[in-house]
């Protein structure tokens, strides 16, 4: 059996160390990024003229990020445990126990591009947060392609994740299982990506990336905003066409809104196939669940294997529910602590502990929030208009039922991230 410890322990790989602060290579192919892009939106003989390709720069770093083997494998033993974590049927009993009444309906899909952020660090790599809406794979993909490589030599050469080469193959195979777990027929006619107002969302292009790939491999894909949908005589439909599945990219997971009402009865009726569907969403990404994925000891007497306990213990850094009875210890501790809203998403409402007034944590007591054992981001050295600076760095694992589809970072400075680093945004990874 591998040595997780040691794995783990790898993180501070000087090699990657030293090309992440040092190396400033533009990794980006533009005009292997632009030639990607015309093929995407427009080779597939989807309609999609030259001129409507979005522009994506704002989106892409122009550097890749450099990340050991073993702590790529490490991440994906961890999404490997965490999975066996929340079968046990303890912890199902517990988060069902706070979450909304609809997750309790179970009709068969497990949730596509689960996403699992990390910090690589000392310590080795620290989950984060769990996304059962995990933004950007598509795009990733798309940047990932068009990389070159830099500061290694030719027989030592760094790599992309080789699942790359199958990606879009594999992203079509996935949602033909989701329809599979709830359906008999071998494909659906009609899939819509729903959210909210979706022309105005910021991963709006990367719906449209989607869109094409479903679309070309013979699946009709529709992007919709969740009020277009009707719901009657037991069929989903908008427009009067009928609707057989939702990528849903709604990040009102319970679906409670007054608008989603349509999809809401439809999922309930199994009268259409969600994914990532609420149900998902409560036993894998719900934020207190973290609460029990870093507490071994208890994953223990539920059950859980000592391997995949161990490894857990590692890598899922101590989270506690925020209590009013706690204040005074955890005012005392704040500086070690990152306070998110249970219900939160998108970084929205996040808080490090070190830079909490008073009032903002009076704010966070009086509402539902975790608090998590402060993690430092990895760093990357970036060269901006001849200026060196330190970015932070992410890294997302997209994945779907525990095998990983893509492996890409985010660059960014500042408390949580963005987009608005000069020089950031999703980065490859590049594999030393």
């Amino acid at each position: 059996m591998p040595d997780e410890t040691r794995n783990m322990q790898q993180t501070g790989n000087t090699e990657a160390d030293l090309l992440n602060r040092h190396c400033y290579c533009i990794t980006l192919d533009q005009d292997a990024l632009d030639s990607n892009l015309r093929d995407q939106f427009s080779g597939a003989g989807v309609g999609f003229p030259a001129t409507s390709i979005p522009e994506l720069k704002h989106f892409f770093s122009n550097t890749a990020v450099f990340v050991p083997q073993a702590d790529v494998l490490t991440m994906e033993r961890v999404v490997q445990a965490l999975r066996a974590a929340s079968t046990l049927p303890p912890y199902l009993t517990r988060v069902l126990s706070w979450a909304p009444d609809i997750a309790q309906f179970d009709p068969g899909p497990v949730g596509a591009l689960m996403g699992y952020d990390f910090h690589l660090g000392a310590e080795g790599p620290q989950l984060i947060e769990i996304n059962t809406n995990a933004g950007g794979a598509f795009l990733n993909a798309v940047l990932a392609r068009a990389q070159s490589r830099c500061c290694q030599p030719p027989q030592h050469p760094s790599s992309i994740h080789p699942a790359l080469d199958g990606f879009d193959d594999a992203v079509f195979d996935m949602f033909k299982h989701e329809w599979q777990r709830q359906r008999t027929e071998p494909l659906p006619q009609r899939l819509a990506i729903v959210d909210d107002a979706p022309k105005r969302q910021f991963l709006f292009p990367e719906f449209q990336l989607a869109q094409q790939l479903l679309s070309a491999r013979g699946i009709e894909t529709l992007i919709l905003d969740p009020a277009e949908l009707e719901y009657a005589n037991g069929k989903l439909a908008a427009n009067g066409q009928p609707i057989d599945m939702v990528y849903n990219r709604l990040v009102d997971f319970a679906l409670d809104a007054p608008h989603h009402s349509a999809l809401r009865h439809a999922y309930l009726d199994g009268a259409v196939v969600v994914t990532p569907n609420p149900r998902t969403h409560a036993v894998l990404a719900d934020k207190r669940n973290l609460t029990l994925l870093s507490d071994s000891q208890t994953l223990r007497e539920w059950g859980l294997d000592v391997r995949n306990a161990d490894l857990l213990e590692k890598a899922v850094p101590k989270t506690r529910l925020v209590a009013r009875d706690d204040a005074t210890e955890l005012w005392r501790d704040r500086r070690g602590l990152f306070f998110k809203p249970v219900a939160g998403h998108g970084s929205k409402g996040v808080y490090r502990g070190d830079k909490l007034t008073r009032r903002v944590f009076e704010s966070i007591l009086a509402g539902d929030y975790i608090a998590q054992d402060l993690v430092p981001p990895g760093e990357r050295g970036l060269k901006i208009d001849g200026a060196v600076t330190t970015a932070k760095v992410d890294i997302r694992l997209y994945t779907y039922e525990g095998n990983t589809l893509l492996t890409a970072a985010r660059i960014y400075q500042g408390q949580t991230t963005n987009f608005r680093t000069p020089g950031g945004g999703f980065a490859p990874i590049f594999q030393v």
